[in-house]
């Protein structure tokens, strides 16, 4: 009897072994992707903040970069507008002021 349980249990050693090794496999990689997403989660809109300068918040509507009294403006953190993508908005051919109904 003692036999057919030492087989038994150096049957079944290799895999319980293998068990706890995939374990701590998958909560270390779960552990490295929670960490990786922390950090590109905190480097994804700051870091486009640092480097533009044209960048504005506006209230209601988030970050914006571009001029935002044109109206060709998208409206966007990442996009000026359709004419002239990636800018300057300064002295652009295509600019469009907003025009402001005056509610008396």
């Amino acid at each position: 009897m003692l036999v057919i349980i030492l087989i038994f249990v150096i049957g079944l050693t290799p895999a319980i072994i293998s068990a706890v090794q995939s374990y701590r496999a998958n909560r270390k990689a779960a552990e490295h992707v929670n960490y990786a997403l922390e950090v590109t989660t905190n480097q994804g809109l700051n870091a486009l903040l640092s480097q533009d300068k044209d960048m504005h918040y506006v209230e209601g509507m988030g970050y914006m970069v571009g001029d935002i009294t044109c109206s060709l403006n998208a409206r966007s953190p990442y996009l000026r507008c359709a004419t002239n993508p990636l800018g300057p908005c300064d002295g652009c051919k295509e600019y469009a002021p907003k025009i402001f109904d005056r509610q008396y």
